[in-house]
């Protein structure tokens, strides 16, 4: 009376979901995949991010705290100095390699 496929039409529409969410569907495996690694690439780069902004608020603490520190640190990074001073920078030149 009814086709033999008709006792498994819960098997086959079960199976015709999972084919179509798998590779059919716009949010389908790959693309949810794909999804999750960025996902997990952002959020290590948050943990960076915060790692060094931490970072900061001590060094920020440390020259703001200290007057000494940030006139060292001015001239150290920025090159500054007071009036009638001149700055002379040392750089080393990079030794050629004895093995080449």
């Amino acid at each position: 009376m009814f086709h033999p496929l008709f006792k498994y039409r819960y098997h086959l529409l079960f199976g015709f979901f999972l084919i179509w969410m798998a590779f059919f569907d716009m949010n389908n495996f790959f693309y949810r995949w794909k999804v999750h690694k960025e996902i997990v690439v952002l959020e290590e780069s948050i943990a960076e991010h915060k790692k060094k902004i931490a970072e900061l608020e001590v060094q920020k603490r440390d020259l703001f705290g200290n007057e000494r520190k940030l006139e060292r640190f001015a001239r150290e990074k920025y090159m500054m100095k007071r009036d009638g001073e001149d700055v002379f920078v040392i750089v080393e030149e990079e030794k050629p390699n004895e093995e080449e």
